[in-house]
C-alpha cells in the first residue's frame, strides 16, 4: 500500500511547498487520494498526530512517499533516522527530490550518503557556531548565555507583582519571563528585603 504524506507549517507557504502542490505530486507518484495525510504543523514540533499514527500504521512492504525530507523532519538528522526505522521495518521511503530507499543495495546506499551528508551539515553547524562564539567573545561588553535584566527592569516588575497582578500580567507588561519573575519573588521573599540584588539572567 502506497501512502503520502504532506505537510505546511503555515497556511501560506513559499511555491512548490503548498498542500495542494504537495497533494498533486504524491498523487502522481500514485498515491491513491484517501491515503494521504496532510497536517500543519511546524516542523520544529514533535507533535504531529496525523504523522504518529500514519508511522504506526506503516506495515512491511507498504510505501511511505513525501515530497521532500523536510515535510516531516525538524530536520535532516531526525528526519534520516526515521526513514533508517522504517526501512528497518520493511517499509520504502520515497522522498520525491532524493530517490527511493528500501532494503536493497542501492536504497541502503542512498541512505548512507543522506546519512553522511546530514552528519556533515550538523558539524558544520557546530564549528560555525563556535567560531562565532570566539569572535564575540573579543568584543567589548560580551556576556555569555541569555542577555542581563536591568536592575530597574526587575525592580520595577516586583512591584507590579506587589500590586496583585498575576505573573502572566507582569511578563506581558515587562517582557520578562514568568519563570524569572517567580525565581526573583522567591529571592526576594527569603531575604525578606524590598531591593534585589545585583543583576541577573532572564
Amino acid at each position: 500500500m502506497k501512502y503520502g504524506y504532506a505537510r505546511v507549517s503555515s497556511l501560506v507557504q513559499l511555491k512548490g511547498n503548498s498542500l495542494e502542490e504537495q497533494r498533486q505530486e504524491l498523487l502522481q507518484a500514485g498515491v491513491l487520494p484517501e491515503n494521504i495525510i496532510e497536517e500543519q504543523y511546524s516542523g520544529k514540533t514533535t507533535n504531529r498526530p496525523l504523522f504518529k499514527e500514519l508511522l504506526i500504521k506503516l506495515q512491511p512492504g507498504d510505501e511511505l512517499i513525501c515530497c521532500k525530507l523536510d515535510r516531516f523532519a525538524r530536520n535532516a538528522e531526525d528526519g534520516l533516522r526515521t526513514v533508517r526505522e522504517l526501512v528497518e521495518r520493511g517499509v520504502t521511503v520515497d522522498i520525491l527530490n532524493l530517490g527511493r530507499i528500501d532494503n536493497k543495495a542501492t536504497g541502503k546506499l542512498i541512505l548512507t550518503i543522506m546519512l553522511a551528508f546530514a552528519e556533515f551539515e550538523r558539524n558544520m553547524i557546530l564549528e560555525r557556531t563556535a567560531a562565532g562564539r570566539a569572535i564575540a567573545r573579543t568584543k567589548a561588553g560580551y556576556h555569555e548565555g541569555r542577555p542581563r535584566i536591568s536592575k530597574a527592569k526587575i525592580n520595577h516588575a516586583m512591584e507590579l507583582l506587589q500590586q496583585n497582578h498575576t505573573y502572566k500580567q507582569v511578563s506581558e507588561m515587562t517582557s520578562v519571563s514568568v519563570a524569572t519573575l517567580k525565581r526573583y519573588n522567591k529571592m526576594c521573599r527569603a531575604k525578606d528585603a524590598k531591593t534585589l540584588l545585583g543583576d541577573d539572567d532572564e
